[in-house]
């Protein structure tokens, strides 16, 4: 792989992918598989996108690694499951092709590449009371990987959120955390845990941060380290797209420019679209995220939406029809020491587990706690159209702290002072007090507490149905002891909570593009050689967050088709 350092004037390649995240890489990588030159431009100093920040879990229904786990699953299942959660909210026959294409993906990158995936044992689809729904094998995590065998390529990776990692950017998977906090019980954890301390005290002598890659940095990592080992594959960081130039209903080149300097890039095969979706597009936000601030957004910085708008001076145009602009997930805001903003999403790590409530500002109880982040998000926005949910509380008591942590303090934490001291998590010795220091009516966050420390006894919440469905007990806490995985009382002084807002995890509306991913025009009609993935693609998920990984699986296979169309399109240019 080259770096492009200085823009010539003229370039001829077959292939330009504009934007460097996971389903950007992964169109290059498949296209570079295939034989194809290809131009990968990325907006920003580093690869990865929001794929090196999230946890990587690709889902894709089908593969070779889903009979491991689950072999009884099918493909017909897995539109059976689709079709009911996403109806007419997205075609069926983009779903469909996702689904006919998907296990060739992943085998392809398998087989010929370094990037490898594993099941998880247990990864239910998030609507998990649907018909077709699997407890586990669709969702695929990505191997960890040796940061060091990128050599002078690491500095190019997105490094990972710092509140995502511990000891000075020592990255840590589910597993690792499981490990980490039950070493003194057991000594295969304690092993574990000694393995990778000592791994990450070894690499701080002369790295900025950990070697051991896990999750979306470990998948990122594999899909750089495979295009480094392909001569015809260039990368251009720093690097603006300004034009996508062509003959009316075609695109056949782009106009890039880095450092003040312009280049004109023949594209033969075309030009795939992959910046990131239209998350920090100002206009775009006004329009379709309505009073969420994009402040509350955790996506990596490159989401601009630009591209998109180059496309849409083009011909192409956003697609109707989904049930949600954009996937969202419950995040808190805590001030960093350099004044940057961290934004922490609240996936799976506290709201469902037992002793954890989550009120409004009048102290009410307004949604599922253990439902997914993004229903989740939705309710509070929901809700904040008849009373105040944003901010909402997220509210624990001692020894729910302690277990679970609750998004930035994580558990066992033992120094709250900072915390305390600059807002992020509020503390007092009642729950009255509580209420009246976060300006919560008193009694209501009393009455909350009280039905679900009830709900806690019986095992039954009868207001929101905590903990029915597969997904929501797996992300409980089914050690605990208790009737519900997800419930348990709030008892034990003092009290603790944290602000939550409803933030934009990724785009779901997209560009229209028909099963090929090419690019369509209002009129149905194809903008032959401009293609669209990731979330720069409209969602086949239509804005329904079906299960984890939604984003990376769709985005990784509508690469493969999108590369595979365009390179035979190259040859016969």
């Amino acid at each position: 792989m080259n770096i492009l350092h200085k823009l010539p004037e003229t370039v001829h390649y077959d292939l330009v992918v504009v934007g460097a995240g996971g389903a950007g890489l992964s169109a290059a990588l498949f296209a570079a598989l295939d034989g194809a030159s290809v131009l990968v431009v990325e907006h920003t100093a580093f690869v990865g996108g929001t794929t090196a920040w999230s946890a990587g879990t690709t889902w894709v229904p089908g593969t070779q690694h889903a009979a491991k786990v689950n072999p009884s699953d099918t493909l017909a299942d897995a539109r059976t499951y689709l079709d009911a959660a996403i109806g007419d909210h997205a075609a069926p026959a983009l779903r469909q092709a996702f689904l006919d294409h998907g296990a060739a993906a992943v085998q392809r990158l398998e087989d010929h590449s370094e990037v490898h995936y594993r099941p998880y044992p247990k990864h239910p689809d998030y609507i998990s009371d649907l018909p077709g729904s699997t407890l586990c094998g669709r969702a695929l995590e990505p191997l960890p990987f040796d940061g060091r065998l990128l050599g002078e390529q690491f500095a190019l990776l997105r490094p990972p959120i710092p509140e995502f990692t511990v000891l000075g950017g020592m990255m840590v998977d589910r597993t690792d955390i499981n490990h980490l906090l039950g070493m003194t019980g057991s000594w295969a954890s304690l092993k574990h845990s000694l393995s990778i301390v000592l791994r990450h005290a070894k690499d701080r002598l002369a790295y900025p941060r950990g070697t051991r890659l896990v999750m979306g940095n470990a998948l990122v990592a594999r899909l750089l380290y495979s295009l480094s080992r392909h001569a015809n594959v260039t990368l251009a960081l720093n690097t603006s797209v300004e034009q996508l130039g062509g003959p009316q209903g075609r695109v056949d080149s782009v106009v890039i420019s880095q450092d003040g300097r312009r280049c004109t890039v023949q594209a033969r095969g075309g030009v795939v679209l992959a910046s990131g979706g239209f998350n920090r597009h100002a206009a775009q936000r006004q329009d379709k995220l309505p009073g969420a601030d994009a402040a509350w957004c955790p996506a990596a910085p490159g989401h601009t939406g630009l591209a998109q708008e180059l496309a849409l001076r083009r011909g192409a145009h956003f697609a109707q029809g989904g049930k949600s602009h954009a996937f969202w997930a419950p995040v808190s805001l805590r001030k960093r020491a350099d004044g940057s903003t961290a934004v922490f999403p609240h996936f799976v790590m506290d709201r469902a587990k037992p002793g954890f409530v989550t009120v409004n500002q009048a102290g009410q109880r307004f949604v599922n706690e253990s439902t997914s982040y993004h229903l989740f998000a939705l309710a509070m926005q929901e809700a904040h159209r008849t009373s105040p949910a944003v901010p909402a509380y997220l509210v624990c008591d001692a020894a729910a702290l302690r277990k679970y942590g609750m998004g930035m303090v994580r558990p066992g934490c033992k120094n709250l002072v900072p915390f305390l001291q600059d807002g992020y998590l509020s503390a007092d010795a009642t729950v009255q007090e509580l209420a009246d220091k976060l300006g919560v009516d008193a009694a209501g966050l009393q009455k909350s507490v009280e039905q679900i420390n009830r709900y806690a006894h019986t095992g039954t919440d009868p207001d929101f149905g905590r903990g029915v469905t597969a997904y929501q007990q797996n992300i409980g806490d089914a050690t605990a002891g208790n009737p519900n995985p997800n419930l348990g009382a709030l008892q034990t002084a003092p009290y603790y909570a944290v602000k939550l807002y409803p933030g934009d995890i990724g785009a779901s509306t997209g560009l229209a593009t028909d099963t090929e991913a090419r690019a369509l025009d209002a009129s149905g009609q194809v903008i032959d050689g401009l293609y669209a993935v990731g979330n720069d693609m409209h969602s086949i998920m239509g804005g329904v967050y079906t299960a984890p990984g939604i984003t990376i699986g769709p985005g990784m296979v509508f690469g493969y088709i999108a590369a595979r169309h365009a390179v035979a399109r190259s040859r016969h240019a």
